[in-house]
């Protein structure tokens, strides 16, 4: 190292020498699951836009199209989001008109999230996003399908 590196090592804390392997941003998992996925979520925006969704309510959504109606429960636990997060996300998308929200009869603890038509209709003007998306990730369909299978397995690792 020369005379100029070394001080500037020394003003930040250490030479690199220094940092032990594990600590080194190059040598974590974490990282470039962190960065891919806010690289997708930016992506996601200007054709999530014209719908007036944010990702979060995009993939809340995306659940209550498939299920119609579910309790608040299991789509946080769908969409890995606790009930903190979840609660106002829901109220904006109550406030939209796309979803409705009610006490189920049989237990008033629970929650239950529905569909209303207009959040229905929205399926429509949803469906070509993943098209979309797709078109912006330059990777073959085989890597695309062992990244999902991996990320998937992992997942299933927080779960247990």
């Amino acid at each position: 190292m020369t005379n100029i590196d070394m001080k500037t090592a020394a003003k930040r804390g250490g030479t690199t020498d220094d940092c032990p392997q594990e600590l080194r941003l190059a040598n974590q998992l974490c990282f470039p699951l962190y960065a891919c996925a806010k690289e997708v979520v930016r992506a996601y925006q200007p054709l999530l836009e014209p719908l007036g969704l944010t990702y979060t309510q995009y993939v809340c959504m995306m659940v209550l199209w498939e299920e119609g109606e579910i309790t608040q429960r299991e789509l946080g636990q769908r969409i890995w989001l606790d009930s903190g997060t979840l609660s106002p996300l829901l109220k904006r998308l109550q406030a939209k008109g796309y979803v409705e929200l009610a006490r189920t009869p049989l237990d008033v603890r629970v929650q239950s999230v529905r569909l209303t038509p207009k959040g229905l209709a929205l399926r429509e003007r949803a469906v070509s996003v993943p098209r979309e998306l797709v078109s912006c990730i330059d990777l073959p369909a085989e890597d695309t399908q062992d990244l999902y299978r991996l990320l998937h397995k992992l997942l299933d690792t927080f779960r247990s």
